[in-house]
């Protein structure tokens, strides 16, 4: 199979490598800020992915190829509609969409705005509880990979199954992305849980009461329930709470250290995503009727400047509630 990876971030190395591995033709796209030219050479990355190394199988290119049989969109959820504006592709290449998020102005799914930009064309949706690091070390992981036409969910499923890379198939693309993007609000909440050193039963709850307020919203937003019990939805969330790989969830940890939201991204050099959807997840909350509680408190922080510890007071102060309804 022909491919082609638009994003060369550690998800987009990580996914090439594993691909080239695979024995597939891979071209992979890379902006001239994040080092062509290095990567094409040394077959590294200056910023991502330390001391992992590209197949020498893999062609690293500031163009894309229109032709090729399915593109890996392995780029920031808030530049997704920019980027395949930018770069389009057959309306027969497969979009595979790896980027995890709701865009703010529109609150539109990833697959949605690939629709609404290339038109008719398959689309799927890769997600699931996957850090980039523990991946291209070859570690093993599971994953979904969603979309409404199974035949071509099969068709990637197979084209990304390796040893220690397994891949299951769903037609919920609505649940699967949802899944995949609000989790990392629950992560943030999560970060400062870790960083006020709260303990284990704390964070159980939250990460439980988190996968309730999710498992709502994409309930009254058509999904199936029980993909939120799967790989893209507890599989994610759990991986994203705990992982000392997560940014959502380091993020949550410099909040509570007292740090400024907005420097995580300059002194990281990474994209916490959950900061965006934060704001998306507030607003379908108010579209679809939909209490997140904890949702609203993430956005109370990184928005309103309220206080983390006035925050988990609040939440742990709400009135009583059946646990299945609350």
């Amino acid at each position: 199979m022909y491919l082609q990876v638009l994003g060369s971030g550690s998800w987009g190395l990580a996914l090439a490598r594993l691909l080239a591995n695979n024995g597939h033709r891979v071209r992979l796209w890379a902006r001239e800020e994040d080092g062509p030219d290095l990567l094409r050479e040394e077959r590294r990355s200056p910023y991502f992915l330390p001391g992992i190394l590209l197949p020498r199988e893999i062609e690293v290119s500031r163009e894309t190829d229109p032709a090729v049989e399915a593109v890996v969109l392995a780029v920031p959820s808030h530049a997704m509609r920019a980027v395949i504006q930018a770069h389009p592709f057959s309306p027969a290449t497969i979009r595979i969409n790896v980027a995890k998020g709701i865009e703010n102005d529109t609150l539109l799914r990833m697959d949605e705005i690939i629709h609404e930009v290339s038109g008719p064309c398959p689309v799927v949706t890769l997600s699931g509880p996957s850090h980039a690091e523990e991946v291209a070390q070859d570690l093993p992981a599971s994953l979904v990979v969603a979309g409404n036409d199974l035949t071509v969910c099969r068709k990637v499923q197979q084209a990304f199954m390796a040893d220690v890379f397994r891949v299951y198939t769903s037609t919920d693309i609505t649940g699967v992305e949802l899944g995949g993007a609000l989790k990392n609000v629950i992560a943030i909440a999560a970060g400062v849980c870790d960083g006020f050193r709260l303990g284990d039963n704390a964070k159980a709850a939250l990460i439980t009461r988190g996968l309730a307020e999710i498992t709502r919203l994409g309930v009254a937003m058509g999904a199936d329930p029980l993909t939120f019990a799967g790989l893209s939805g507890m599989g994610d969330l759990i991986v994203t709470c705990e992982s000392r790989h997560s940014r959502n969830r380091g993020l949550g940890e410099c909040i509570a250290r007292g740090e400024a939201p907005e420097n995580f991204e300059k002194t990281s050099h990474m994209v916490a995503e959950g900061v965006r959807t934060t704001k998306s997840a507030v607003a379908l909350a108010r579209k679809y009727g939909v209490d997140m509680p904890i949702t609203g408190q993430v956005y109370r922080v990184l928005f309103e400047g309220g206080d983390p510890r006035q925050s988990i007071a609040a939440l742990m102060q709400r009135g009583p509630k059946p646990e299945l309804r609350g």
